[in-house]
Protein backbone atom coordinates (compact mmCIF):
# COMPACT_ATOMS: atom_id res chain seq x y z
CA UNK A 1 0.00 0.00 0.00
CA UNK A 2 3.06 2.41 0.39
CA UNK A 3 3.91 2.41 -3.05
CA UNK A 4 0.43 4.29 -3.83
CA UNK A 5 1.41 7.21 -1.80
CA UNK A 6 4.76 7.71 -3.65
CA UNK A 7 3.49 7.97 -6.74
CA UNK A 8 -0.15 10.13 -5.46
CA UNK A 9 2.61 12.84 -3.26
CA UNK A 10 3.25 14.91 -6.67
CA UNK A 11 -0.25 14.79 -7.38
CA UNK A 12 -1.07 15.99 -4.11
CA UNK A 13 1.63 18.55 -4.66
CA UNK A 14 0.14 19.55 -7.98
CA UNK A 15 -3.52 20.48 -6.46
CA UNK A 16 -1.91 22.14 -3.14
CA UNK A 17 -0.46 24.68 -5.62
CA UNK A 18 -3.24 25.45 -7.78
CA UNK A 19 -5.49 26.18 -4.36
CA UNK A 20 -2.79 28.74 -3.30
CA UNK A 21 -3.26 30.84 -6.52
CA UNK A 22 -6.21 33.91 -5.59
CA UNK A 23 -9.23 33.51 -7.07
CA UNK A 24 -9.91 34.18 -10.86
CA UNK A 25 -10.48 32.39 -14.16
CA UNK A 26 -7.68 29.56 -14.61
CA UNK A 27 -6.15 28.95 -18.06
CA UNK A 28 -5.64 25.30 -19.21
CA UNK A 29 -5.05 23.18 -22.34
CA UNK A 30 -4.94 19.29 -23.19
CA UNK A 31 -2.18 17.41 -25.42
CA UNK A 32 -2.02 13.71 -26.70
CA UNK A 33 1.57 12.45 -27.77
CA UNK A 34 2.02 8.78 -29.72
CA UNK A 35 5.24 7.50 -28.99
CA UNK A 36 7.10 4.89 -30.81
CA UNK A 37 11.02 3.43 -29.54
CA UNK A 38 13.02 0.87 -28.27
CA UNK A 39 13.69 -0.74 -24.37
CA UNK A 40 17.40 0.28 -22.95
CA UNK A 41 19.61 -2.81 -22.28
CA UNK A 42 20.79 -1.32 -18.42
CA UNK A 43 21.27 -5.01 -17.50
CA UNK A 44 22.04 -8.10 -19.67
CA UNK A 45 19.37 -10.08 -17.24
CA UNK A 46 16.67 -8.51 -19.72
CA UNK A 47 17.58 -9.22 -23.04
CA UNK A 48 15.12 -11.84 -23.40
CA UNK A 49 12.17 -9.21 -22.93
CA UNK A 50 13.55 -6.96 -25.57
CA UNK A 51 12.10 -8.28 -28.34
CA UNK A 52 9.93 -5.53 -30.56
CA UNK A 53 9.83 -1.76 -30.89
CA UNK A 54 7.16 -0.15 -27.37
CA UNK A 55 4.98 2.01 -29.00
CA UNK A 56 1.43 3.86 -26.75
CA UNK A 57 -0.13 7.19 -26.24
CA UNK A 58 0.43 10.11 -23.36
CA UNK A 59 -2.89 11.74 -22.86
CA UNK A 60 -1.92 15.27 -20.23
CA UNK A 61 -4.53 18.15 -18.67
CA UNK A 62 -2.35 20.93 -18.27
CA UNK A 63 -2.90 24.47 -16.22
CA UNK A 64 -1.00 27.17 -16.96
CA UNK A 65 1.06 30.00 -14.55
CA UNK A 66 1.17 33.60 -15.41
CA UNK A 67 2.97 34.97 -12.33
CA UNK A 68 0.43 34.97 -9.66
CA UNK A 69 3.30 33.68 -7.18
CA UNK A 70 6.61 34.54 -7.24
CA UNK A 71 7.76 30.93 -7.49
CA UNK A 72 6.03 30.92 -10.80
CA UNK A 73 7.92 33.89 -12.07
CA UNK A 74 11.31 32.01 -10.89
CA UNK A 75 10.90 28.92 -12.98
CA UNK A 76 9.76 31.11 -16.32
CA UNK A 77 5.56 30.39 -15.22
CA UNK A 78 5.33 26.52 -15.73
CA UNK A 79 2.52 24.25 -16.46
CA UNK A 80 1.60 21.74 -14.09
CA UNK A 81 -1.18 19.08 -14.49
CA UNK A 82 -1.98 15.19 -14.41
CA UNK A 83 -0.94 12.65 -17.05
CA UNK A 84 -2.84 9.11 -18.34
CA UNK A 85 -0.14 6.99 -20.34
CA UNK A 86 -0.79 2.83 -22.10
CA UNK A 87 2.23 1.37 -23.57
CA UNK A 88 2.55 -1.70 -25.21
CA UNK A 89 5.81 -3.06 -24.60
CA UNK A 90 5.94 -5.69 -27.31
CA UNK A 91 6.77 -8.79 -24.87
CA UNK A 92 4.37 -11.86 -24.10
CA UNK A 93 6.09 -11.72 -20.78
CA UNK A 94 6.30 -7.96 -19.99
CA UNK A 95 2.47 -7.42 -21.26
CA UNK A 96 0.93 -3.51 -21.20
CA UNK A 97 1.22 -1.00 -18.80
CA UNK A 98 -0.95 1.88 -17.78
CA UNK A 99 0.20 4.99 -15.97
CA UNK A 100 -0.97 7.94 -13.84
CA UNK A 101 1.38 10.74 -13.07
CA UNK A 102 1.09 14.63 -11.75
CA UNK A 103 3.47 16.43 -13.96
CA UNK A 104 5.35 19.84 -14.17
CA UNK A 105 6.35 21.57 -17.24
CA UNK A 106 9.23 23.96 -17.54
CA UNK A 107 10.23 25.97 -20.22
CA UNK A 108 13.32 26.97 -22.05
CA UNK A 109 14.15 29.57 -25.02
CA UNK A 110 11.57 31.52 -25.26
CA UNK A 111 9.28 28.50 -24.08
CA UNK A 112 10.05 26.61 -27.41
CA UNK A 113 11.67 23.65 -25.51
CA UNK A 114 9.54 22.14 -23.23
CA UNK A 115 10.77 20.24 -20.44
CA UNK A 116 8.37 17.52 -18.71
CA UNK A 117 8.83 15.88 -15.52
CA UNK A 118 6.35 13.42 -14.02
CA UNK A 119 6.11 11.19 -11.31
CA UNK A 120 3.43 8.62 -10.59
CA UNK A 121 2.24 4.80 -10.44
CA UNK A 122 1.88 2.60 -12.81
CA UNK A 123 -0.29 -0.77 -13.37
CA UNK A 124 1.32 -3.62 -15.38
CA UNK A 125 -1.00 -6.39 -16.74
CA UNK A 126 1.33 -9.48 -16.63
CA UNK A 127 3.99 -8.82 -13.49
CA UNK A 128 5.95 -12.06 -12.28
CA UNK A 129 5.00 -15.34 -11.41
CA UNK A 130 7.46 -18.23 -10.20
CA UNK A 131 4.76 -20.57 -12.25
CA UNK A 132 3.22 -18.89 -14.78
CA UNK A 133 5.35 -15.89 -15.99
CA UNK A 134 8.84 -16.34 -14.13
CA UNK A 135 10.94 -15.18 -16.92
CA UNK A 136 9.19 -11.25 -16.47
CA UNK A 137 12.31 -10.20 -13.78
CA UNK A 138 11.47 -6.74 -14.79
CA UNK A 139 8.65 -6.19 -12.90
CA UNK A 140 7.58 -8.42 -9.37
CA UNK A 141 4.36 -6.48 -8.48
CA UNK A 142 1.27 -5.05 -10.39
CA UNK A 143 1.98 -1.87 -8.75
CA UNK A 144 4.96 0.09 -9.58
CA UNK A 145 6.03 3.41 -9.32
CA UNK A 146 6.47 5.21 -12.74
CA UNK A 147 8.84 8.56 -14.27
CA UNK A 148 8.12 9.88 -17.31
CA UNK A 149 10.75 12.54 -18.85
CA UNK A 150 9.36 14.96 -21.89
CA UNK A 151 11.75 16.84 -24.26
CA UNK A 152 9.70 18.83 -26.53
CA UNK A 153 9.75 21.55 -29.53
CA UNK A 154 6.39 22.71 -28.99
CA UNK A 155 4.41 25.13 -30.49
CA UNK A 156 0.71 26.68 -29.65
CA UNK A 157 -2.03 28.11 -31.65
CA UNK A 158 -0.89 27.72 -34.98
CA UNK A 159 -4.33 26.72 -36.56
CA UNK A 160 -6.45 28.79 -34.05
CA UNK A 161 -6.24 26.60 -30.56
CA UNK A 162 -4.27 23.64 -31.90
CA UNK A 163 -0.55 23.30 -31.73
CA UNK A 164 2.35 20.77 -32.30
CA UNK A 165 4.76 19.60 -29.96
CA UNK A 166 7.67 16.77 -30.99
CA UNK A 167 10.69 15.11 -29.42
CA UNK A 168 11.68 12.72 -27.22
CA UNK A 169 10.61 10.50 -24.10
CA UNK A 170 12.04 8.44 -21.09
CA UNK A 171 9.50 6.09 -19.71
CA UNK A 172 10.76 4.53 -16.08
CA UNK A 173 9.05 1.81 -14.47
CA UNK A 174 10.06 0.22 -10.72
CA UNK A 175 8.69 -0.98 -7.53
CA UNK A 176 11.98 0.07 -6.24
CA UNK A 177 12.66 -3.70 -4.69
CA UNK A 178 9.46 -3.30 -2.62
CA UNK A 179 8.94 -7.09 -3.86
CA UNK A 180 11.88 -9.33 -5.84
CA UNK A 181 12.79 -9.27 -9.00
CA UNK A 182 12.73 -5.41 -9.35
CA UNK A 183 15.62 -5.22 -13.23
CA UNK A 184 12.76 -2.36 -14.19
CA UNK A 185 12.40 -1.25 -17.54
CA UNK A 186 13.80 1.81 -19.03
CA UNK A 187 11.92 3.40 -22.56
CA UNK A 188 13.30 5.97 -24.43
CA UNK A 189 10.91 6.76 -27.57
CA UNK A 190 10.31 9.74 -30.03
CA UNK A 191 6.76 11.10 -29.80
CA UNK A 192 4.66 13.69 -31.75
CA UNK A 193 1.45 14.80 -30.45
CA UNK A 194 -0.69 17.98 -30.63
CA UNK A 195 -2.28 20.41 -28.10
CA UNK A 196 -5.41 22.14 -27.87
CA UNK A 197 -5.65 25.48 -25.69
CA UNK A 198 -9.60 25.58 -23.73
CA UNK A 199 -9.39 29.31 -23.69
CA UNK A 200 -9.75 31.19 -26.87
CA UNK A 201 -7.04 33.76 -25.09
CA UNK A 202 -4.65 33.98 -22.26
CA UNK A 203 -3.32 37.36 -20.04
CA UNK A 204 0.06 38.72 -19.97
CA UNK A 205 3.08 37.17 -17.78
CA UNK A 206 2.95 39.49 -14.70
CA UNK A 207 7.36 40.02 -13.92
CA UNK A 208 7.32 41.54 -10.46
CA UNK A 209 10.62 39.37 -9.13
CA UNK A 210 13.73 40.87 -9.50
CA UNK A 211 17.09 39.76 -9.24
CA UNK A 212 17.67 40.45 -5.21
CA UNK A 213 20.53 38.27 -3.63
CA UNK A 214 18.72 35.63 -1.31
CA UNK A 215 20.83 34.78 1.69
CA UNK A 216 20.27 32.79 4.92
CA UNK A 217 22.57 30.88 7.81
CA UNK A 218 22.98 27.29 7.92
CA UNK A 219 20.23 25.14 8.60
CA UNK A 220 20.88 22.04 10.40
CA UNK A 221 18.16 18.82 9.25
CA UNK A 222 17.06 15.43 11.34
CA UNK A 223 14.75 12.88 9.46
CA UNK A 224 13.63 9.61 10.27
CA UNK A 225 12.73 7.24 7.25
CA UNK A 226 11.11 3.88 7.09
CA UNK A 227 9.19 1.81 4.70
CA UNK A 228 9.41 -2.16 3.41
CA UNK A 229 12.08 -3.84 0.88
CA UNK A 230 13.68 -7.26 -0.21
CA UNK A 231 16.98 -8.14 -1.69
CA UNK A 232 17.42 -9.29 -4.88
CA UNK A 233 16.67 -12.93 -4.29
CA UNK A 234 13.29 -13.57 -4.88
CA UNK A 235 10.64 -14.97 -1.87
CA UNK A 236 13.56 -14.36 0.53
CA UNK A 237 10.78 -12.02 1.98
CA UNK A 238 10.25 -8.30 2.73
CA UNK A 239 11.59 -6.43 5.67
CA UNK A 240 11.14 -3.21 7.37
CA UNK A 241 13.94 -0.61 7.43
CA UNK A 242 14.58 2.25 9.27
CA UNK A 243 17.12 5.41 8.44
CA UNK A 244 18.19 8.07 10.31
CA UNK A 245 19.19 11.07 8.98
CA UNK A 246 21.34 14.58 10.03
CA UNK A 247 22.63 17.36 7.94
CA UNK A 248 23.19 20.55 7.39
CA UNK A 249 22.10 22.63 4.61
CA UNK A 250 23.10 26.45 2.38
CA UNK A 251 20.68 28.35 0.86
CA UNK A 252 22.43 29.38 -2.91
CA UNK A 253 19.72 31.36 -3.56
CA UNK A 254 16.05 31.17 -3.54
CA UNK A 255 15.97 27.97 -5.51
CA UNK A 256 18.93 25.52 -4.41
CA UNK A 257 20.78 24.48 -1.20
CA UNK A 258 23.45 22.47 -0.98
CA UNK A 259 23.66 19.70 1.70
CA UNK A 260 26.26 18.16 3.84
CA UNK A 261 25.12 14.80 6.04
CA UNK A 262 25.64 11.43 7.44
CA UNK A 263 22.75 8.36 7.46
CA UNK A 264 22.49 5.38 9.40
CA UNK A 265 21.05 2.35 8.18
CA UNK A 266 19.05 0.12 9.65
CA UNK A 267 18.23 -2.34 7.17
CA UNK A 268 16.71 -5.95 8.47
CA UNK A 269 16.32 -7.38 4.89
CA UNK A 270 20.23 -7.72 5.40
CA UNK A 271 19.80 -10.27 8.21
CA UNK A 272 18.66 -12.32 5.48
CA UNK A 273 21.05 -11.88 2.65
CA UNK A 274 23.55 -12.33 5.17
CA UNK A 275 22.72 -15.61 5.91
CA UNK A 276 21.41 -16.88 2.77
CA UNK A 277 25.21 -15.90 1.33
CA UNK A 278 26.94 -17.53 4.39
CA UNK A 279 24.99 -21.00 3.70
CA UNK A 280 24.56 -20.70 0.11
CA UNK A 281 27.92 -19.32 -1.23
CA UNK A 282 30.43 -19.85 1.40
CA UNK A 283 33.46 -19.10 -1.02
CA UNK A 284 32.46 -15.09 -0.93
CA UNK A 285 33.59 -15.15 2.58
CA UNK A 286 30.79 -14.31 4.64
CA UNK A 287 30.71 -16.05 7.70
CA UNK A 288 26.71 -15.17 8.81
CA UNK A 289 27.75 -12.85 11.75
CA UNK A 290 28.51 -9.48 9.98
CA UNK A 291 26.68 -6.70 11.53
CA UNK A 292 23.67 -5.75 9.28
CA UNK A 293 23.43 -1.95 9.83
CA UNK A 294 25.78 0.85 7.93
CA UNK A 295 26.62 4.14 7.79
CA UNK A 296 27.49 6.84 4.99
CA UNK A 297 28.40 10.52 4.82
CA UNK A 298 26.58 12.21 1.82
CA UNK A 299 26.33 15.46 -0.66
CA UNK A 300 23.58 16.56 -1.92
CA UNK A 301 21.54 19.06 -3.46
CA UNK A 302 18.13 20.55 -2.91
CA UNK A 303 15.72 22.24 -5.40
CA UNK A 304 12.74 24.39 -4.43
CA UNK A 305 9.66 24.70 -6.30
CA UNK A 306 7.37 26.49 -3.97
CA UNK A 307 6.14 23.83 -1.24
CA UNK A 308 8.00 21.12 -2.97
CA UNK A 309 11.39 20.38 -3.46
CA UNK A 310 13.92 17.95 -5.23
CA UNK A 311 16.69 16.49 -3.52
CA UNK A 312 19.61 14.85 -5.16
CA UNK A 313 21.63 13.31 -2.78
CA UNK A 314 25.37 10.93 -3.37
CA UNK A 315 26.61 9.02 -0.43
CA UNK A 316 29.77 6.74 0.96
CA UNK A 317 29.48 4.14 3.27
CA UNK A 318 31.81 4.56 5.99
CA UNK A 319 30.40 1.57 7.95
CA UNK A 320 30.06 -1.03 5.61
CA UNK A 321 30.47 -5.01 7.39
CA UNK A 322 29.46 -6.83 4.38
CA UNK A 323 29.06 -5.94 0.45
CA UNK A 324 25.86 -5.38 -1.00
CA UNK A 325 25.93 -3.62 -4.44
CA UNK A 326 29.05 -0.91 -3.44
CA UNK A 327 29.89 1.22 -1.16
CA UNK A 328 28.24 4.19 -3.15
CA UNK A 329 24.79 5.11 -2.89
CA UNK A 330 22.25 7.68 -4.53
CA UNK A 331 19.11 8.93 -2.85
CA UNK A 332 16.58 11.42 -5.20
CA UNK A 333 13.46 12.06 -4.15
CA UNK A 334 10.71 14.99 -3.22
CA UNK A 335 10.28 16.62 0.01
CA UNK A 336 7.36 18.60 0.76
CA UNK A 337 7.20 21.33 3.40
CA UNK A 338 4.34 21.21 6.07
CA UNK A 339 5.74 24.59 7.36
CA UNK A 340 9.24 26.45 7.65
CA UNK A 341 10.28 23.67 9.76
CA UNK A 342 8.57 20.60 9.16
CA UNK A 343 8.46 18.60 5.62
CA UNK A 344 8.14 15.27 4.76
CA UNK A 345 9.61 13.26 1.93
CA UNK A 346 9.55 10.16 -0.42
CA UNK A 347 13.05 9.40 -1.54
CA UNK A 348 14.22 6.52 -4.27
CA UNK A 349 17.79 4.94 -2.45
CA UNK A 350 19.63 3.39 -5.28
CA UNK A 351 23.27 1.61 -6.24
CA UNK A 352 23.48 3.47 -9.42
CA UNK A 353 21.55 1.34 -11.63
CA UNK A 354 20.07 -0.97 -9.00
CA UNK A 355 17.26 0.60 -6.39
CA UNK A 356 17.34 -0.73 -2.99
CA UNK A 357 14.38 1.24 -1.50
CA UNK A 358 12.01 3.96 -1.44
CA UNK A 359 11.81 5.92 1.99
CA UNK A 360 9.27 7.83 3.62
CA UNK A 361 10.06 10.03 5.80
CA UNK A 362 9.39 13.07 8.62
CA UNK A 363 11.81 15.35 9.47
CA UNK A 364 12.60 19.03 10.66
CA UNK A 365 14.80 21.77 9.47
CA UNK A 366 16.27 23.81 12.40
Amino acid sequence: MKRVFFGFFIIFQVFVSGQEKEGGKHFSYIDVNYFYGNIALHNTDIQHLITGHPEGMILSWNRKTFGENEWEQRFNYPDYGVSMSYQNLKNGYLGENYGLYAHYNFYFFKRNLMLRIGQGLAYTTNPYDKEENYRNIAFGSQIMSSTYLMLNYKKERIIDRIGLQAGFSLIHYSNANVKAPNTSINSIAFNIGVNYQLDEEQPEFIRTVGHERFTEPVRFNMIFRSGVNESDIVNSGQYPFYIFSFYADKRLSRKSAVQLGTDVFYSNFLKEYIKFKSIAYPEDGISGNEDYKRAGMFIGHELFVNRLSLITQLGYYVYYPVDFEGRFYQRVGLKYYLNDKIFGALTLKTHAAKAEAVEFGMGIRL
